[in-house]
């Protein structure tokens, strides 16, 4: 198994409405001597995505539904941040003041629609009235990237788009992938053999989180300024995939 060398992309300007996400995250690379090769990965931040998308959303103008006001009563929150909320979601599947448990238009189970509040900052009024919801399409914001970086090296990369979600088992949050181009969200090793020959039957690795999670690392989640990794020696083959991959059925999941 080849070494895996994570390398933090520095100096990447605050991203605003508009900005071509790829091209700032190439030259980014280029100016840190970083140059691409087969197989290497980009680990991006949501929160760019969003920003470069317009997803920031200043809740004075935002209108609450009579559904958001009894959420926001049951939930003792602001009724126009769970208009955002219901709007970001397929379905609530538990909600406290603690937090509220959704499943995501993009398919995914995650506390509060995924809305974010941290290094948010709008062009006007109260700093606090902004927040950022996802991005729209995450797996084709990943195409994009990698389409760029294959258009100006002729080099096969993956993409990934990450952003912090917290588990029903655990405490804290982790990375996760939410969008993927040419990574594999999972890897099937039933029916290969352990180091005692053991053919394995239920081994499935979900190899994209665990990148996710060791760039969340090197990226912070405060004010280190470091929206984007580079990845290199992955040890699984670049391919077809998407977010659905790893998304488990509603029949099969038991926290629900």
């Amino acid at each position: 198994m080849s070494e895996l060398i994570f390398s933090q992309l520095l100096n990447i300007p605050l991203i605003k409405e508009g900005d071509n996400i790829a091209e700032i995250l190439y030259a980014a690379a280029i100016n840190q001597s970083i140059e691409f090769e087969d197989g290497d990965i980009l680990a991006v931040t949501s929160k760019v995505i969003s920003k470069a998308e317009g997803r920031i959303i200043n809740l004075t103008e935002v209108i609450p539904s009579s559904e958001a006001i009894k959420l926001g009563e049951e939930t003792k929150r602001d009724p126009r941040l769970m208009h955002l909320l219901l709007a970001e979601s397929k379905e609530i599947i538990r909600s406290s003041e603690q937090a509220i448990i959704v499943e995501h238009n993009l398919g995914f189970i995650c506390a509060n629609a995924g809305i974010d509040h941290s290094n948010v900052q709008g062009p006007y009024g109260n700093k606090e009235d902004w927040f950022l919801l996802l991005p729209k399409f995450p797996d084709y914001s990943a195409e994009k990237i990698r389409e760029y970086i294959k258009k100006a090296t002729d080099k096969e990369i993956g993409v990934i788009i990450i952003d912090s979600h917290g588990r029903p088992w655990r405490k804290g949050t982790v990375g996760v992938i939410i969008g993927t181009s040419q990574v594999p969200a999972l890897i099937d090793l039933r029916g290969k053999t352990d180091m005692f020959g053991y053919h394995l039957k239920i081994s499935e690795i979900s190899a994209a989180d665990e990148l996710a999670g060791a760039a969340s690392l090197l990226m912070g989640q405060a004010d280190e300024k470091i929206p984007a990794i580079h990845i290199r020696g992955f040890p699984y083959s670049l391919c077809d995939s998407s977010i659905t991959d790893v998304l488990r059925p509603k029949k099969m999941d038991l926290f629900r």
